[in-house]
């Protein structure tokens, strides 16, 4: 099963500064499962690599995902109605991390990969109690 990654793993990776980078590059290289990164969180993570890193960063970024390094998962008409539906019940959740559980509903996951434990901690998911955090 893929790993479904959030904004903040996938930055933190990029990122050896970032607080998480050691514990995501661990986690990671214990566990090799295809990362599925949910359409929805590639232009935040662009964003924040060429903001916080540089143009460089974002450009590497790109082309993995050209490669396949990273696998995305487009989003559907039922997960945006479900957003729409978690961001009214989650009112700190904004557009991105709600299409991330939806997505995750979607595919039926117990994990997502994040950095974000405040927020993905506090949802409780249509398929399941709660998510598991990683790392």
């Amino acid at each position: 099963m893929p790993l479904l990654v959030d904004t903040g793993v996938l930055y933190a990776l990029a990122d050896r500064r970032d607080a998480w980078h050691a514990r995501v590059r661990r986690y990671l290289l214990a566990h090799r499962e295809t990362l599925l990164a949910p359409v929805t969180i590639l232009p935040e993570v662009a964003y924040l690599l060429r903001d916080r890193i540089g143009a460089h960063a974002e450009l590497a970024f790109v082309r993995s995902i050209a490669k396949g390094e990273l696998a995305v998962e487009a989003i559907q008409r039922v997960d945006l109605s479900r957003a729409g539906e978690l961001m009214e019940t989650y009112e700190d959740l904004g557009f991105v991390d709600t299409t991330v559980v939806a997505i995750a509903e979607r595919l039926k996951v117990p994990s997502i990969a994040t950095t974000d434990r405040r927020h993905f901690a506090s949802v409780r998911p249509a398929h399941r109690e709660r998510f598991i955090l990683l790392p």
